[in-house]
Parts: C-alpha cells; structure tokens; sequence
C-alpha cells in the first residue's frame, strides 16, 4: 500500500474516532448531572455515597454484554463510577472528622526543649536522623521499635524516630506493621546516607565473625560473602559496636557506622563496605498529634480493602484521576485475620490543597480500617 493511501484510510478512520467522541462527552456530561442528582437525594435521606453492591452489578451486566472487550468496559466504566463518586462525596463535604484536622492541626512542630525517642543506643543511625531533624532534642534510646511507639503513647517523648526503608535492602516491614498497629501520625521524614565500616577492638584483627542488625548484614552481604565471613544478628548497628567493646569476642567485628565505632572506642578496620555506594535509609518522625504544614508535599494513609477483583485498582485510579503520584505501597498481613491485609500508602501531595482534600475525605467514608496517617516534608 502506498504511503498516500494509507495515510487516506488513516485520516478517515481517525475522523470516525473523534465523531464517536463528540457523541461521547456530552452523554459523559449528562451522566455526571445524574450523579449529581444522586448526590442531592442522598444527601437528603442520609445515604452513604459508595453502593458496591449496585456498582459490582454494573460492572458485571458491562462485562457480559461487552464480549471480548468485557475487560476493558469494565475498566472504562470503574473509572466513570469512581469520578461519579468523586463529585458526590465534594457535594456531601464529607469525611468531616479529617477537615476538622485540617483545620485545627498545627502548622509548625516545635524544636525547643523537644523529647525524642530512638532504637538503639548512641551512635546508631536512628541518633543521627534525630539529630539532622531536631535542633538540639532531649533524647531516650529504647532497645526494640516496639518500646519506641510505646514510649511515644506513654508521653515519655514527643517524638520517635524510626528507620522505614533503605535504598538498597528496601522497606523495614516490622515498623511498618508497628505504624499500621499504633496509628500514630507520621510528622516528618528524613534521609541519611549510610556508611558502614567494619569495626573490632584494638588488636582483633583476625575477623571470621561480624555482628550487625539484619539490615546491616543485608546492606554488606558482599563484603561478606567475598571475606567468608559467618554473621550474628543483633538488634542495632550501635548496639552491635557496644557489644564487640564490651565483650571483645574474638574474631568479631561489628558492622556499624564510624560514629558508632568511635562513640565506643573501636578500631575501624575498613571503611564504606556496604554494597552499594549511594546507600540512603528513611527516617520518619512519629507523634500522637498531627501537625499539618502548609508547605508539606508528602501524604501517608492506610487502610484495607475486601476480597473482590479491581478492589486495590479502583481505589489507585482515583490517585491517578486526581494528577496524585504515588512513591509507596506496602501491604501487611492483619493481625487475627485470614489473608486479609492493610495497605500503607505515600503520595505527593498537600492536604490543604480542597482537591486533594476532598479525595482524603472520601477514601475515608468508603474505605475500612481508613487512618490518615500525616501530612509532612522530607528533611
């Protein structure tokens, strides 16, 4: 077929496209008038935006008389359903309890005479985070992650900090299932570059053992595996520095940050044996209560889903209609539960921007086990 030809049924086809698409908008509109009268009846007789059951009913009855392209009329008319909803829930103004935070949370966290909470013991990475957050803070160490939320909910500190993933071993799932547990509000984030160094007592330089948190070992497993070293887990890298001083076990070294080793007195026999070069770990800061800057550009939220087809895509597609990105999802099994599960979510975003507001305050009328967990900025 000549060039000219093709491009002739080309053109013609494509013309046929955006007459179909005229006739598309204008019943999409009138839909959406419909929706809108939805919403007002509702309104009126106290009834819930969301109706799975008729939606699901929808979806099926578009599946089977679509044939072959029953999948993705399914898709087209989700997305339509979820818009729908979008512009009902705006009407409704609901989620009232979360624009009441928005309202009333503060915009600025306090520095002065502030009290935090790390895992560990000094010279963990955890104190190093605290210490680039915070201005000068009055900190506690806590020996596991779990004591850290505890002493949080004890008021014994305004603030824990807490290690959620690194760049090269990737998330720590058992704060996560901590964050999912306590639902504390998440106040600020902050990135550290981590430099691990092998590090022993004066003397000890026969090395067959290194000890180091489970991340630690993950994050220099080829060191390792290229020295033939065995590995001890410990529960901190510092604490792993502590113990190598103040038990000086022969042939062991501990993995650690050169803080660590010098905070107590070991010898750093090789710097920078972690695998990868740009090696970053996470830090974020919780709180029992919220604070909502007006320049915060990172949204956390969590919440769970039923056992249907397209339950976790309809609820990511709202995030893509909205122009929202998101940098996170992790799913965490619930505790008690039989395969069902809790999923943490991190979007770029503003709470204090309506349209993204409005779409926080919806997911929390329709979703179950919906916490919306902060609003903050990386430092």
């Amino acid at each position: 077929m000549e060039k000219q030809e093709f491009e002739r049924q080309l053109s013609a086809v494509r013309e046929e496209i955006d007459r179909i698409d005229k006739q598309l908008l204008p019943l999409f509109l009138e839909r959406m008038n419909c929706s809108e009268k939805v919403a007002e009846i509702k309104q009126q007789a106290g009834i819930p935006v969301l109706n799975a059951k008729r939606e699901q009913e929808i979806l099926d009855r578009v599946r089977e008389e679509a044939g072959g392209y029953g999948g993705s009329a399914a898709a087209l008319y989700s997305a339509i359903m979820a818009v729908s909803r979008a512009r009902q829930h705006q009407m409704l103004v609901g989620g009232g309890e979360l624009r009441r935070l928005e309202q009333t949370a503060d915009r600025s966290m306090k520095q002065s005479d502030v009290r935090a909470v790390c895992q560990g013991v000094p010279g963990a990475y955890s104190h190093r985070a605290a210490l680039r957050f915070f201005e000068a803070p009055e900190l506690v160490f806590r020996s596991t992650w779990k004591e850290v939320f505890e002493t949080v909910k004890s008021g014994e500190a305004d603030f824990g900090v807490l290690p959620v993933e690194n760049s090269a071993a990737g998330s720590v799932s058992a704060v996560y299932d901590l964050i999912l547990r306590y639902r504390f509000y998440i106040v600020g984030a902050v990135g550290i570059k981590v430099e691990h160094c092998l590090a022993a007592c004066r003397g000890n330089a026969d090395i067959k053992t290194v000890i180091s948190h489970p991340q630690g070992l993950s994050q220099c497993s080829d060191y390792i595996e290229q020295h033939g070293l065995s590995t001890v887990e410990y529960s901190n890298t510092a604490a792993a520095a502590k113990f190598v001083a103040q038990e000086r076990p022969d042939g062991t070294a501990a993995i650690c940050s050169e803080e660590a080793a010098e905070e107590y007195g070991l010898i750093v026999l090789k710097k920078g044996i972690q695998n990868a070069a740009n090696n970053k770990t996470r830090f974020v800061i919780i709180s029992q209560k919220p604070v909502l800057p007006e320049d915060a550009d990172k949204i956390s939220l969590c919440f769970s889903l039923p056992h249907i087809t397209g339950s976790l895509y309809n609820v990511l597609e709202r995030f893509a209609i909205h122009g929202l990105n998101l940098t996170k999802i992790e799913s965490r099994p619930i505790p008690g539960s039989n395969f069902e599960y809790d999923f943490y979510l991190d979007f770029s975003g503003n709470i204090h921007t309506p349209d993204t507001l409005d779409l926080i305050c919806a997911l929390h009328d329709e979703l179950p086990r919906f916490s919306f967990l902060g609003n903050y900025r990386e430092a």
